[in-house]
C-alpha cells in the first residue's frame, strides 16, 4: 500500500496557562522543538545567523531515530496576534516541503488558558521509505498534547 503524497494536519488543545505565558515559549523555536520532541532529537540550534528576534531565521535539529538532519526557518511571526509561521528549507527524510503555523488564542471567560493551534502541510516524496514517513506523522500527531503537558507540568 502506498503513502499519501500530501498531508494536511491540524491539532488543537486547550491549555493551562494564558496566552502570554504560552506564548513566550512557543515562539522560540529552539523552545518549541524540545517542548515537543524532547530526547526524540537532538543538536538543536540556530543556523546561519539565526535568532529568537530575527525574522525570517533558520534553524536546525537532528532527528534521533533515523539521523535526518531538519533544516527550518521561521517565515513570519505576529506577536500582536500571537503567531508564527515556519518553513522547510530543504527536504530531509522523505518530506520534500513542510509549512507549519502556530497560534496562541486567548479563552476570553478564563484568562488563565489559552486555546493552542498547530496547522501543517508536509509533501511527500516519491522515494520516501513509508516507515520514516509513518513514524514523522505520528510524532506530529502527539505534539500539540505535548504543549498541553508541558503548561500542565509546570502549572503542578
Amino acid at each position: 500500500m502506498g503513502i499519501d503524497r500530501k498531508h494536511t494536519m491540524h491539532h488543537s488543545t486547550i491549555v493551562d496557562a494564558g496566552p502570554d505565558t504560552v506564548w513566550a515559549e512557543v515562539r522560540d523555536a529552539m523552545k518549541l522543538v524540545q517542548i515537543v520532541s524532547g530526547p526524540a532529537v537532538k543538536d538543536v540550534s540556530w543556523a546561519e545567523g539565526g535568532a529568537l528576534e530575527r525574522v525570517p531565521s533558520r534553524y536546525d535539529f537532528t532527528m534521533v531515530f533515523n539521523g535526518g538532519l531538519v533544516q527550518q526557518e521561521i517565515a513570519g511571526r505576529d506577536e500582536v496576534q500571537r503567531v508564527s509561521t515556519y518553513r522547510a528549507v530543504a527536504p530531509t527524510s522523505g518530506v520534500s516541503s513542510y509549512l507549519a503555523t502556530i497560534r496562541v488564542h486567548p479563552i476570553t471567560n478564563d484568562p488563565g488558558r489559552s486555546f493552542f493551534e498547530w496547522s501543517r502541510e508536509l509533501a511527500i516524496a516519491d522515494d520516501a521509505d513509508p516507515e520514516v514517513i509513518e513514524g514523522i506523522v505520528a510524532m506530529m500527531e502527539k505534539q500539540a498534547d505535548a504543549v498541553r503537558d508541558h503548561f500542565a507540568a509546570t502549572a503542578s
